[in-house]
C-alpha cells in the first residue's frame, strides 16, 4: 500500500513538473518562431526589392532623376525614403517634400511604384548645379543605388 501511494506522488510530481516546463519554453519556443518568420519576411521583401538609377537631368534649379523599379515586388512609403545628395565626399541628406533643398517624386504611367514602373523624383535646390554630383537614395527596407553625374 505505501508503495501505490508514494507512486502516485511521484507520477503526480512528475506530471506538475512537465506541465510547469511546457509553461516556461512554450511560450519563449513561439515568440522565437514568430521573431523568425518576421526576420525571414523581411529578408524575403529585400531580395524582391531592387532599384536603378537610370538618368539625371539638370533642368535650371532642379535635377531631374528617373528610377526604375527592377525588382519583384512593388516598392511603397516612397517620402520615407533618404535621398542624400551633393559633391563626393560631401553629400547631405535632403528632406521630402518642405525645406531647401528638397525632393518629391511622381510615378511615371502609374500611382503605385509596382515592377518595371519609373519614378520621377525632382530635387529641388537653392541654385543652379554645376560640377560633379553624388546622388544616393535608399528606400525605406535599406535598398539602394547611388549615381555620379557632372553638370
Amino acid at each position: 500500500m505505501d508503495k501505490a501511494i508514494t507512486t502516485i506522488l511521484l507520477l503526480i510530481a512528475g506530471i506538475v513538473c512537465t506541465v510547469m516546463v511546457i509553461n516556461t519554453v512554450y511560450p519563449a519556443v513561439n515568440r522565437s518562431t514568430a521573431a523568425m518568420v518576421s526576420i525571414a519576411g523581411k529578408a524575403d521583401e529585400r531580395l524582391q526589392t531592387q532599384i536603378e538609377i537610370i538618368q539625371t537631368a539638370p533642368v535650371g534649379n532642379d535635377v531631374h532623376v528617373w528610377i526604375k523599379n527592377i525588382g519583384t515586388t512593388q516598392v511603397q512609403a516612397i517620402e520615407q525614403s533618404d535621398l542624400f545628395f551633393g559633391a563626393p565626399g560631401a553629400q547631405t541628406r535632403i528632406s521630402y517634400g518642405s525645406g531647401s533643398p528638397y525632393w518629391e517624386y511622381q510615378i511615371e504611367n502609374n500611382t503605385e511604384w509596382m515592377p518595371m514602373a519609373t519614378l520621377k523624383l525632382t530635387i529641388h535646390l537653392a541654385a543652379a548645379p554645376s560640377g560633379n554630383y553624388v546622388m544616393k537614395l535608399v528606400l525605406p527596407n535599406g535598398i539602394s543605388d547611388e549615381h555620379v553625374f557632372g553638370v
